[in-house]
């Protein structure tokens, strides 16, 4: 019975290391960085916020792709060959819209720490 709580806390840590931890093949910048590249159209620019966050507050150039639509929306709207920069309010929503994309084969995908909360 004892091994069995050190199998389900050993569990629940790796669960929560897992969500945390970066994409392996995904680049971090900060939004001071994400400044600089705003200016690059070579690149697409998505926020996964939902729709009433996107239309509260957003930064020009970037396209809303819900998180929940990603995966459904993003072969379509969005392509392969061009860095994609994902946003969302505090960053944890971006990195698994990251782990989203690399599954649907992009491989030039970023992310921004910190996200909306960060941005001055």
């Amino acid at each position: 019975m004892e091994y069995l709580n050190y199998i389900i806390i050993g569990l629940f840590l790796l669960f929560i290391i897992k969500r945390i931890i970066p994409v392996k093949g995904v680049r971090q910048i900060s939004t001071i960085d994400l400044k600089n590249e705003l200016k690059d159209k070579n690149k697409q620019f998505v926020d996964v916020r939902t729709p009433g966050e996107f239309k509260g507050n957003n930064i020009k150039g970037f396209k809303n792709l819900p998180l929940q639509q990603l995966a459904q929306k993003a072969e379509k709207e969005l392509s392969k060959d061009k860095e994609v920069v994902v946003l969302c309010q505090s960053g944890m929503r971006s990195q698994n819209a990251t782990k989203i994309l690399k599954k649907l084969g992009f491989t030039n995908v970023t992310n921004v720490k910190g996200g909306m909360s960060a941005w001055r």
